[in-house]
C-alpha cells in the first residue's frame, strides 16, 4: 500500500509536469518547475531566471492553476463517488448518474444568470450549487426508498427521474434568461470545463476536498461497516441514521463546490472507486486516498485531451469523461453483481 501511494504521487507530479508543458507553445519540463519554485520565498534566491516573460505568463498564470484545479476536481469527484457508493451500498452510484450534479447545476445556474444567493457574495455560486445538490440527493434517496429498501433499479430510476426534472428546470431557467452571453457561458460550463482555472479559485475547493477526505478517512470503520448493511452496522455500534446524514452533507458539499468551479463532469466518481476496489480491495482506509490520486491523474489527462484534440478549439472536459465512462457504466451494468451487499439488483 505505501508503495502504491508513493507511485501514484510520483505519477501525479509527472502528470502535472507534462500537462503543463503540452500546448501550442512548447515548454521544457525543467522550466516548469524552475518557475514554480521561484515563487517560494526560501528557494527564489537560488533559482536563475533564464525563462522569458511569455513562458512565465503561460506556465504560472494560465496552465499551472488549470492543471492543479483539474487534480483537485478529479480527486474530489473520486472521493464523493466513494462516499455516495457507500451511502447507497451500490457500485453503480455516482453524483452525475444519480442527479446530484444536475441539482448542483440548477442551483449554480440560478446564481450565474439571476444572481440568486447574492447575499453570500463571492461564495454565492458554491452555496447555490451545494443547496441544489443537497436537495437533489435527498429527493433521490427518499424516492428510491418508497415502499421498502432501495434497490439498484429503483435507485437508478429515481436518479434518472430527478435528473430529468432538474435538467428541465435548468433549461427553463436558461430559456428565461435575458443575457445571451451569460447563456453561452452557462451552456459551456454545464458540459464541464477547467478553462476558468485561476489561483484565486483553488483555495476553497482544495480545502473542502482535503477536509472531507480527512473526515471520511477518520470514519473508515463506519464506512466499512455500512457496506455490510444497516442492521449489521448497527450491531457493530454504528449510529447508521446519524452517519448517513453526515454522508449526505459531505456528498452534497463536495458535489456543490466542485460543480460550482468546473461544471458537471460525469462518470469520474463512478469509474475511479470501482477500479481502485479491484486493485486494493474494499477497505476504505485504502480506497479513499488511492481513489483521490487516481481521479486527480485521470482528470489531468482528460483535460489535456480536451485542450489538444481539436486545438485551437477546446472541448468541454465532460465529453471526454463521458466517452470513457459511458462504456464503463454499460460494462458494469452487464456484470452479474454490482451491489456491495449482494441484494441490490
Amino acid at each position: 500500500m505505501p508503495f502504491l501511494i508513493v507511485a501514484l504521487l510520483i505519477g501525479l507530479v509527472v502528470s502535472i509536469t507534462f500537462a503543463v508543458t503540452l500546448g501550442s507553445v512548447e515548454i521544457q519540463p525543467s522550466t516548469v518547475w524552475k518557475i514554480a519554485l521561484s515563487h517560494l520565498p526560501l528557494v527564489h534566491p537560488w533559482i536563475e531566471a533564464d525563462w522569458s516573460k511569455g513562458e512565465q505568463t503561460i506556465i504560472w498564470e494560465i496552465r499551472f492553476p488549470r492543471i492543479l484545479l483539474g487534480a483537485v476536481v478529479g480527486a474530489g469527484l473520486s472521493v464523493v463517488g466513494v462516499a455516495i457508493q457507500s451511502l447507497v451500498r451500490n457500485s453503480l452510484a455516482d453524483p452525475y448518474i444519480l442527479g446530484v450534479s444536475s441539482g448542483a447545476s440548477t442551483g449554480a445556474t440560478l446564481v450565474i444568470l439571476f444572481g440568486a444567493f447574492s447575499m453570500y457574495g463571492q461564495y454565492a455560486l458554491s452555496f447555490g450549487a451545494f443547496t441544489g445538490s443537497l436537495v437533489s440527493i435527498l429527493l433521490v434517496f427518499a424516492l428510491s426508498r418508497i415502499g421498502g429498501q432501495n434497490s439498484t433499479v429503483r435507485l437508478l430510476m429515481a436518479g434518472i427521474a430527478i435528473s430529468a426534472i432538474l435538467s428541465a428546470i435548468t433549461s427553463l431557467i436558461i430559456f428565461s434568461a435575458p443575457n445571451e452571453h451569460g447563456i453561452r457561458s452557462v451552456l459551456f460550463w454545464m458540459s464541464g470545463s477547467l478553462a476558468g482555472g485561476k489561483w484565486e479559485y483553488l483555495t476553497i475547493p482544495t480545502l473542502i476536498v482535503a477536509i472531507c477526505l480527512i473526515v471520511l478517512l477518520a470514519q473508515y470503520r463506519s464506512l466499512n461497516a455500512l457496506l455490510l448493511g444497516e442492521e449489521a452496522a448497527g450491531t457493530l455500534g454504528i449510529n447508521t441514521v446519524q452517519f448517513r446524514k453526515q454522508l449526505l452533507v459531505i456528498t452534497a458539499l463536495l458535489t456543490g463546490v466542485i460543480v460550482s468551479i468546473s461544471g458537471a463532469i460525469g462518470f469520474v466518481g463512478l469509474m475511479m472507486p470501482h477500479i481502485v476496489r479491484v486493485i486494493v480491495g474494499s477497505d476504505h482506509r485504502r480506497v479513499l486516498p488511492v481513489s483521490a490520486l487516481f481521479g486527480a491523474i485521470f482528470l489531468i489527462w482528460a483535460d489535456v485531451i480536451a485542450r489538444l484534440a481539436f486545438a485551437p478549439e477546446e472541448l468541454p472536459i465532460g465529453i471526454i469523461t463521458a466517452l470513457c465512462g459511458g462504456p464503463f457504466f454499460i460494462w458494469l451494468m452487464l456484470r452479474s453483481s454490482y451491489s456491495f451487499g449482494g441484494s441490490g439488483r
